[in-house]
């Protein structure tokens, strides 16, 4: 049921219950654990276009997080014979076990064209037994997404460490607004040893620790509503530290300088979304997850913050896709480089990011973090 009262009768798929949260739709056609298990996705029902969902199963392997994260799911069939070596369980019981409610048979083509012609909505999944007022009622009584801080409820308590593999080059502070597991795996690949800092964690925690780098990790919500962590950006990247922000991380960096944010219509969620890199004139294939932008100036500007020029744009609706800092050691993206899951066109952005922790290395006399 629809805030609008559009309503999509299905068969229940996962936990029985009730599950009301703001209703997005993927284009992924595979990555279904992925997503399940994306923070980004908390308070959100997923919708996935792809019509059959589950046929290689789930397993440990596949997670970015340690349980799934989305308030709700929704398909157009659920496999029911999964076929895969490393499968453990189906997606039914994988749902049920995770108390994941879900609905299929749904005509998720109406539900995505209707979505992508009214604006992404709040919605509620329940079983036959609540009537369609109460759920309609307790729909439009649940909160919409603008303003909504989730970053906190999906990060992590306490801050861990995820080693580097081989030798440790560089030290990075991660902040974790929802990060998603593939991140850190990827930076300590490259030899970089990842804190990774609950949401709240202050300046002074972050500059005590003297890191290489500073990663600003995906997460879901309304960036409007993280405005704390906009003094540790400046301060770390006026003391000439690189700073690298994702999804989330990218609209508070831009934020942190000036810039705005909005909410998009529907979002861009899927694992198929081209955007141009203006510097390189390539086109990269990316995986995406996000209900707001930054909103763009003139020219390569970002409004409001003259210093941060527009890198990437997103080639669907020409919204702002990456920024630089034009002084600072300062980069983002509007989408995921770790591809989790999604294409690896952009893991680049890794690579540059580690880069510039080695030219701010130099600068500095070639002093090791501690």
């Amino acid at each position: 049921m629809l805030e609008d009262g559009r309503r999509f009768d299905g068969l229940s798929l996962g936990h029985a219950g009730v599950a009301i949260g703001e209703v997005v739709f993927n284009t992924s056609m595979t990555g279904y654990q992925e997503v399940l298990t994306d923070p980004s996705y908390a308070g959100q029902l997923v919708a996935m276009t792809y019509p059959l969902i589950g046929n290689y199963g789930t397993n440990q392997v596949d997670v970015e997080s340690a349980r799934p994260q989305v308030s709700g799911f929704i398909v157009r069939e659920a496999a029911r014979f999964p076929s895969s070596w490393r499968s453990r369980s189906g997606l039914q019981d994988y749902l049920a076990a995770h108390r994941i409610v879900g609905i299929q048979d749904v005509d998720t083509r109406a539900l995505t064209r209707h979505i992508r012609s009214e604006g992404a909505m709040r919605g509620g999944i329940a079983g036959e037994d609540v009537p369609a007022e109460e759920l309609l009622r307790r729909v439009l009584a649940h909160p919409g997404m603008e303003g909504l801080e989730l970053a906190c409820g999906v990060s992590t308590e306490r801050s861990y460490t995820v080693p580097a593999v081989g030798e440790e080059l560089y030290h990075v502070a991660a902040f974790d607004f929802g990060v998603k597991a593939s991140s850190p795996r990827l930076l300590s690949e490259r030899g970089c040893r990842v804190t990774v800092l609950p949401a709240r964690a202050d300046t002074l925690e972050v500059l005590e620790m003297d890191p290489d780098g500073l990663f600003l990790s995906n997460g879901p919500g309304d960036p409007a509503a993280v405005e704390r962590t906009g003094e540790t950006i400046r301060e770390v990247a006026s003391r000439g530290i690189p700073v690298f922000g994702i999804c989330l991380g990218h609209q508070l960096i831009a934020r942190a300088f000036g810039g705005e944010t909005y909410k998009l219509p529907f979002g861009h969620h899927g694992a198929n979304h081209p955007v141009m890199n203006r510097d390189r004139r390539t086109v990269e294939i990316t995986s995406q997850n996000h209900g707001f932008a930054v909103r763009a100036g003139e020219g390569r500007e970002v409004t409001g913050a003259r210093e941060l020029r527009i890198t990437h744009s997103n080639l669907y609706d020409g919204t702002v896709a990456g920024i630089a800092h034009a002084r600072l050691p300062v980069i983002a993206v509007q989408y995921h480089p770790e591809a989790a899951p999604g294409p690896h066109d952009s893991s680049y952005l890794f690579d540059d990011f580690v880069s510039m922790m080695a030219d701010a290395r130099r600068e500095k006399g070639g002093k090791r973090s501690g």
